[in-house]
């Protein structure tokens, strides 16, 4: 029996029980009874930090500006390219005029080097295809741009395993609201309480919780410098693989 670590309750320390009892917590059927699973990108399939670094220094150099480390972009990225940038002009202490010219730099920059220093966790392609081979839907939401999120699904090689994939720019607001959830579950016919969210932070739980959707998330992601043990959700567990058990 596949195990990870669950919250039970919140009075309760983070401890080890089987998927299917954190799903039956959840008020639903057995595992084979989830309709979807939903999963976020940055984070918990891919670690994208290093072209994150990449791009946005380069965007800082043209600007004149001081670089940013690596502790604080794994801090900051998460919430979508437009905070990403709001915070960096912040953290380097420049002008927030300068925003539009930045953002700018950062689209084409990042264009260059999407996938290029990326590389895909252990454990997601055999965890993607554990969770199709039980016939359930798969969609990728992320708060990356649609267009930088198909190409780095496809240079990565995981693109094919998704029905949907829709990025930050695909609704009118981005996790940590529920939207994004609500218009993937509609797109993907499922009901939220049976469509599990995948993530790496308090932005996909969040959002999971609001919509009415189980969460588990990923121990190895960014959320934004925190402890993902301390978020509430419904589990974590070290490699996406350990989603599905066998059988």
């Amino acid at each position: 029996m596949t195990e990870l670590r669950t919250r039970a309750r919140p009075d309760v320390g983070v401890h080890t029980l089987p998927i299917v009892a954190v799903i039956a917590h959840q008020s639903l059927n057995p595992f084979d009874d989830l309709q979807a699973v939903i999963v976020d990108l940055d984070g918990t399939m891919v670690d994208t930090l290093g072209d994150f670094d990449v791009a946005l220094n380069r965007v800082l150099a043209a600007l004149r500006l001081a670089p940013v480390g690596r502790a604080f972009i794994g801090r900051t990225v998460g919430k979508g390219s437009e905070h990403l940038i709001r915070r960096t002009l912040v953290e380097v202490g420049a002008d927030a005029r300068l925003y539009d010219t930045a953002w700018a730099l950062y689209q084409h920059e990042y264009r260059e080097v999407n996938g290029v220093h990326a590389r895909v966790y252990p454990g997601v392609a055999e965890g993607l295809a554990k969770l199709a081979a039980r016939g359930l839907k798969l969609a990728c939401l992320t708060n990356k741009p649609t267009a930088f999120a198909q190409a780095l699904l496809h240079k990565t090689g995981l693109a094919g395993r998704f029905g949907v994939v829709f990025g930050g720019d695909a609704f009118e607001r981005k996790k940590p609201d529920p939207m994004p959830l609500l218009r993937t579950c509609e797109a993907l016919g499922t009901a939220p309480a049976q469509t599990l969210m995948v993530g790496d932070s308090s932005n996909d739980a969040r959002a999971a919780r609001a919509a009415g959707c189980p969460v588990v998330l990923v121990s190895y992601g960014y959320n934004h410098g925190e402890p993902v043990q301390s978020v509430d959700a419904d589990g974590v567990v070290d490699r996406l693989d350990q989603l599905a058990p066998p059988g």
